[in-house]
């Protein structure tokens, strides 16, 4: 298989790995899971970690073809289209992003102005949908189960994931967010599964399991099969399921799940402004 350039960026305060991911042939590139840097104390926003993105592809002289996100993210905001007005390219998720709107749009109130449709993006990838970067072919596979939206993408030998799955020792993503379905998530993980072993797995997250002292972001089907201690070759169903749910009993909600899910779902444009000219992000009480 053909394998791509890859470069990661760590956003350290929600433990987020974003990618630069290029054809080294055509230097042609798409952008994954750019983070918007926020700070909820005092609403403010600011472009510190996407413009550490932006300035690398501007000194590697690479071409931005694509602006993606595997999912709806619920622990950060998405600076896609920041990233996209830098740089250009098209933005772009998954098509059941159409039911995280419908989903949200209820919750937040957003009224008839907010469409659901997914117009917010260039372009909703379908599941099984090829596409190219620079030469390297690609591929999205639909991976829900942490939420409807999830997306896989295979680009050469290289698998974007999303928050599917997790570095070995730490596991696989949860399944309590509205849409998320931990029978449906282990369904999805043997799509992944079923690739060749050599396959290189880029994770969104990595919060150091007990015992390790650095940050990882890069692991392979293989070494996931073998030693995932969520989901490892021989782990049934139901097993999945039943300590998938236990443990999600556990976690409390993230911190910028309401924040993030407003912008996201925008494909990372802000919410309109109101009629003083100020934007808003809503806070829905005993809600979720």
């Amino acid at each position: 298989m053909q394998r791509p350039e890859v470069k990661a960026f760590f956003h350290e305060p929600t433990n987020t790995f974003s990618y630069v991911v290029w054809d080294p042939a055509t230097m042609q590139a798409a952008v994954f899971d750019a983070v918007l840097d926020y700070d909820a104390a005092p609403g403010r926003i600011d472009h510190d970690s996407a413009d550490a993105v932006v300035a690398f592809v501007q000194a590697e002289g690479l071409d931005v073809a694509w602006v993606i996100d595997t999912h709806v993210h619920a622990d950060h905001l998405s600076a896609g289209a920041y990233i996209q007005s830098k740089l250009g390219g098209r933005l772009a998720i998954g098509e059941h992003i159409r039911t995280v709107q419908r989903t949200f749009g209820r919750l937040f109130n957003v009224g008839d102005a907010f469409r659901t449709d997914g117009n917010q993006f260039d372009h909703l990838f379908a599941d099984g949908e090829r596409y190219m970067v620079g030469g390297i072919e690609a591929i999205a596979i639909s991976t829900p189960g942490h939420t409807p939206a999830c997306m896989t993408h295979l680009i050469g030998n290289a698998a974007f994931v999303g928050d599917t799955l997790f570095m070995p020792d730490y596991g696989t993503a949860r399944c309590d967010f509205p849409g998320g379905d931990a029978a449906t998530l282990y369904r999805s993980i043997q799509k992944i599964f079923a690739l060749p072993g050599e396959t290189r797995i880029f994770l969104c997250h990595d919060y150091k399991a007990a015992g390790r002292d650095a940050f990882a972001h890069e692991t392979t089907v293989g070494a996931e099969r073998a030693a995932n201690i969520h989901v490892h070759e021989g782990i049934g169903e139901a097993e999945f399921v039943a300590m998938r749910t236990k443990r999600d009993a556990t976690l409390s909600m993230p911190q910028l799940i309401l924040p993030a899910v407003q912008v996201n779902m925008r494909a990372g444009h802000l919410p309109p402004a109101e009629d003083n000219g100020v934007r808003y992000l809503k806070i829905p009480l005993d809600s979720i």
